[in-house]
């Protein structure tokens, strides 16, 4: 009976660290912005015509639409896309439209170092080190887990940090695994 309580207790941890963390990952993502490499596809509900999928921002973070043309997306979340969209198809296009803009592709990380396979890799939501650096391939022999280090894209003068292996990672982000010396 002990063994049943400690893991119904166990359980309930599990599960509650597990909902702080998507709850974490569903607010990053509300404030999420867009940047040169995603890809977003838009719905107008009754309007096949304006769907439009699998759209990737150019370098200059820009997208076409019909009706509205060429539209400055970098920097937005989804909700001020969707907005913008919304806004600009009311009145002249549309009565009352209903737009949904969702991310399909977030622009990628990059990863280099002291990992087997160094280069640039799809972003998942809820990624960190530990998993970017599963996903390369893992630590060579010589790698030190104490000295990585990550250059944030959106920082101007961007200097890299320290970080530890459960710091998340952001698309665009660059990881550095530094070579240990004992």
């Amino acid at each position: 009976m002990a063994f049943l309580r400690h893991f119904a207790l166990f359980l309930t941890f599990f599960f509650a660290a597990s909902a702080a963390l998507a709850q974490a990952d569903a607010e990053w993502l509300s404030r999420y912005q867009l940047g040169t490499g995603d890809v977003i596809s838009i719905v107008v509900f009754g309007e096949d015509d304006l769907k439009r999928e699998k759209i990737r921002l150019t370098d200059a973070g820009t997208i076409s639409y019909p009706v509205l043309g060429e539209l400055k997306v970098l920097g937005r979340t989804v909700g001020e896309v969707t907005t913008l969209i919304a806004e600009g198809l009311r009145g002249r296009y549309l009565v009352n439209p209903r737009v949904s803009v969702s991310v399909d592709e977030y622009r990628p990380y990059f990863i280099h170092g002291q990992v087997e396979k160094g280069g640039s890799f799809s972003y998942q939501p809820g990624m960190t080190v530990r998993k970017a650096v599963s996903i390369a391939g893992g630590f060579k022999e010589r790698a030190s887990k104490e000295k990585i280090f990550i250059v944030r894209e959106k920082e101007k003068n961007a200097k890299p940090f320290k970080v530890e292996l459960e710091t998340p990672v952001l698309p665009g982000d660059i990881i550095t695994v530094e070579e240990s010396f004992f």
